[in-house]
């Protein structure tokens, strides 16, 4: 069975850093672009990030492109994304998952990783 566990989120001040992780399990990893999406209180889950399956090419949503850097480990099954400059808009529940088109993906969500931007 495919899994997302998401970890790395948490509490940070404007301005500061965080390093979210991603372990995919139960599908062909190095098979498939995989991409960070966000979601918050009364917004749709949108698409923050993305990365091809062999790494050689990431997007950005504009609202956080030159600040955060998704990256990807296919011998570890792991995807990453580094998040720089952090605002309190960036505070969202951060989740990992194999992109279709839009914002529909290949498999279930998992339970995803709290970040919240504060001073």
């Amino acid at each position: 069975q495919v899994q997302f566990v998401e970890s790395g989120g948490g509490l940070v001040q404007p301005g500061g850093s965080l390093r979210l992780s991603c372990a995919a399990s139960g599908f062909t990893f190095s098979s498939y672009g995989i991409a960070w999406y966000r979601q918050t209180l009364g917004k749709e889950r949108e698409l923050v990030a993305r990365i091809t399956n062999s790494g050689d090419t990431t997007t950005y949503a504009d609202s956080v492109k030159g600040r955060f850097t998704i990256s990807r480990n296919n011998v570890a099954n792991t995807v990453y994304l580094q998040m720089n400059s952090l605002k309190p808009e960036d505070t969202a529940v951060y989740y990992c998952n194999a992109p279709l088109s839009g914002v529909r993906v290949r498999y279930s969500w998992g339970r995803g990783t709290q970040v919240t931007v504060s001073s």
